[in-house]
């Protein structure tokens, strides 16, 4: 079969690795619009056991990946300057870019080399079209998929910087223009993550609009002075953004069929976006592998994966509403408060808190 696989991001190589590996005789060319280290961000953070999925149908990546991997356990939440230490709950991370290239090199090595500065453009001729290209995907044009888009409104931006933090920790502050909340941890030995957010209403008064990205990074630099320490922030694509909220009715038209980012997207404060597109590329060789059909092996897989995804982005819209009434939140003392945010995506109860973080439940 000819493949065409839009996107060279975590969904379409991974798809690309796991089909050509099943398939050998499959003919699977694999698009990307940018260069091949054009990547914004840095980290990409997954939950302790989040890679567990990988260790049953996919042992080689999961030894690749897994010893690349900055682990931790516990997360801190920093408000009023209290820090408040909840127990238990484990992370990972990696640099984006690292992570990239340990896909990349994984489907080399079954033969499919991505061509980058390569736009997707006549998709036709191909008897399976793999929407992997992101957010703003433009193979998801090519048919009515029932796209809707909205944003949040809180406005955040990506650094990098060579300071070391130990574990993941939110740090919530208030200054003479409003309030913000960076979500820094570390993604390699040498440098961590950065993420800076605030509310429309802060971003206007700071005079953002205005600023230029060095500008920009000199005053987050200054407003995040004493937990920076003297080190520098780090620049890398760090415009503001606001977060899109991609939902697609239809996950399939004919034989092109949307993944990752393309499909969906997950709020970034649960950490899962990159975690469920390498979850859409399992299900989807799944699917193509039980149908000889195309048309029926993508309905497959939307039936058997739309409700684990339904469920899991309902979390991550939960969290999105909480971060976007933050500054709201910091009005709570800093114990309740830091109760609050471990509870915002509504998967954590008390019950299950005092199971997994009895210091921080018993105070």
């Amino acid at each position: 079969m000819n493949v065409l696989v839009a996107g060279a991001g975590p969904a379409g190589l991974y798809f690309s690795y796991l089909a050509k590996r099943h398939w050998p005789h499959w003919r699977i060319r694999v698009m990307e619009q940018n260069p091949p280290d054009a990547t914004f961000g840095f980290g990409v953070v997954f939950s302790d056991r989040a890679l567990e999925f990988l260790q049953a149908d996919d042992p080689a990546t999961y030894a690749l990946i897994t010893p690349q991997l900055e682990a931790w356990v516990d997360l801190v939440v920093v408000q009023r300057g209290v820090r408040v230490v909840i127990d238990g709950i484990g992370f990972a991370a990696i640099g984006r870019l690292h992570f990239l290239r340990l896909m990349q090199q994984q489907a080399a090595s079954v033969g499919v080399v991505p061509e980058f500065n390569t736009a997707a453009g006549d998709i036709s001729g191909y008897g399976l079209v793999v929407a992997a290209d992101g957010a703003n995907s433009t193979v998801r044009r090519s048919a009515d998929f029932g796209t809707r888009v909205t944003h949040c409104t809180n406005k955040f931006a990506w650094f990098g910087t060579p300071k070391r933090f130990e574990k993941l920790t939110q740090t919530f502050l208030e200054n003479e223009h409003g309030s913000f909340n960076v979500h820094h941890y570390p993604h390699s030995a040498e440098m961590s993550t950065f993420v800076v957010e605030c509310d429309a209403a802060t971003w206007e008064r700071a005079g953002f609009a205005t600023m230029g990205e060095t500008e920009t990074r000199v005053y987050l630099e200054r407003a995040y002075a004493s937990v920076l320490q003297g080190a520098p922030l780090v620049s890398n694509k760090s415009i503001w953004r606001n977060f899109p909220n991609v939902r697609n009715e239809r996950w399939h038209s004919g034989n092109v069929v949307l993944i990752g980012d393309a499909l969906r997207t997950a709020h970034f404060s649960i950490g899962s976006g990159t975690r469920l597109a390498m979850e859409d590329a399992i299900a989807l060789v799944k699917s193509l592998g039980a149908e000889s059909d195309v048309s029926e092996a993508l309905k497959g897989f939307e039936a058997a994966r739309r409700p684990i995804v339904d469920k899991l982005v309902a979390a991550a819209d939960a969290s999105g509403a909480w971060y976007e009434r933050f500054p709201e939140h910091m009005k709570l003392a800093p114990r309740d408060f830091a109760w609050s945010y471990i509870q915002r995506s509504g998967r954590i109860d008390p019950d299950r808190l005092r199971k997994i973080s009895p210091k921080f439940v018993d105070g």
